[in-house]
């Protein structure tokens, strides 16, 4: 019985520490290290002082097609590049998985697509993803100056794949940067994400 109930309370144990991980808004951003593309080490602590937005990214993925193929994302990653914003697309796809990348085929995508994005890291294992609690593809978080989390969510708030319906949606991520850059306070700060699930 003893056995049991201690069994018992060091999952619940385990249970709360993996929950108290995940990155919560308003708190300070989980501090990482992932390799790029070209093997090079990046940490958060890298981009202290800057703000950073981070893009769950699944090259498969209908819903990061929908903001790929109709340009929206990149148009979003050269819009804030010139504003000084580091912005790094995450890749948690699992070998085997769905969206799955190795450093030679991201390079090709990053190419083709002609991404904007300051990095694509690699995350095959989904520590940091998981550390984030990131959902889809596209997952987003935008991280201010100061190292805090200010937005987590969806990138717009029409959770379709059609591109279409990028005209008109509001987008979450564009709203939450501008008013952190002007110093004010982030509406919707936690949305629900929408996308493919994260293939860990």
């Amino acid at each position: 019985m003893k056995t049991k109930l201690l069994i018992t309370a060091l999952t619940c144990l385990a249970a709360s520490v993996s929950f108290a991980q995940e990155a919560k808004v308003g708190g300070d951003a989980h501090a990482f290290t992932l390799k790029d593309t070209t093997g090079k080490a990046h940490s958060l602590a890298d981009f202290k002082g800057k703000f950073v937005i981070l893009e769950w990214f699944n090259e498969g993925c209908p819903f990061v097609k929908k903001h790929y193929g109709s340009g929206n994302m990149q148009k979003l990653q050269k819009e804030y590049a010139g504003k000084d914003v580091v912005w790094l697309s995450i890749n948690s796809s699992a070998p085997g998985k769905e969206g799955h990348v190795t450093p030679e085929s991201a390079t090709k995508t990053i190419a083709d697509w002609k991404m904007d994005s300051t990095k694509i890291l690699l995350d095959h294992d989904g520590k940091v993803g998981k550390l984030y609690g990131a959902k889809t593809t596209p997952h987003m978080f935008v991280i201010n100056k100061e190292g805090k989390l200010v937005y987590q969510g969806a990138i717009d708030s029409k959770a379709t794949a059609n591109a279409a319906d990028i005209d008109g949606a509001e987008n979450y991520v564009k709203v939450a940067l501008d008013n952190s850059i002007e110093g004010k306070p982030v509406p919707n700060a936690s949305t629900k994400p929408y996308g493919c699930s994260v293939k860990y």
